[in-house]
């Protein structure tokens, strides 16, 4: 395969094929340099073609409790209280710096991600 620009699904489609055949090639090799190009020019295409909106920290929070085995009530003892939990997960409280920090330790989760700006319920209307 010779190597261009992906511009198209069938591009793309070629360029994944000759990645798996190309898998595990050794790095500095001829075919490890060109396992290396092919997945720049893929990752490339796939962000400007799939992009992905980032994930505010509330909706992080959400994903944590129905996808990652948390609960709301650990989230409660993480930021003291029920109502607390609560609030935040409404959009009705934002996090503070000592809450980003709890809640990124015990869950293993960026403290960038938690510390993201997003909307409150009250800067809807």
């Amino acid at each position: 395969m010779e190597i261009r620009p992906i511009r198209s699904e069938a591009d793309h489609r070629d360029a994944l094929q000759e990645i798996e055949r190309l898998w595990g090639s050794p790095r500095g090799t001829p075919a490890g340099d060109k396992l290396d190009v092919l997945a720049t020019l893929v990752e490339d295409y796939e962000e400007r073609t799939f992009p992905i909106a980032a994930a505010d920290p509330v909706e992080i929070l959400h994903a944590a409790i129905t996808d990652m085995g948390r609960s709301q009530a650990e989230l409660a003892r993480l930021l003291g209280s029920r109502a607390r939990a609560s609030e935040i997960l409404s959009r009705k409280r934002p996090l503070n710096l000592a809450q980003i920090r709890a809640i990124s330790e015990a869950w293993h989760l960026p403290i960038a991600l938690l510390a993201a700006p997003y909307r409150l319920e009250h800067d809807a209307a």
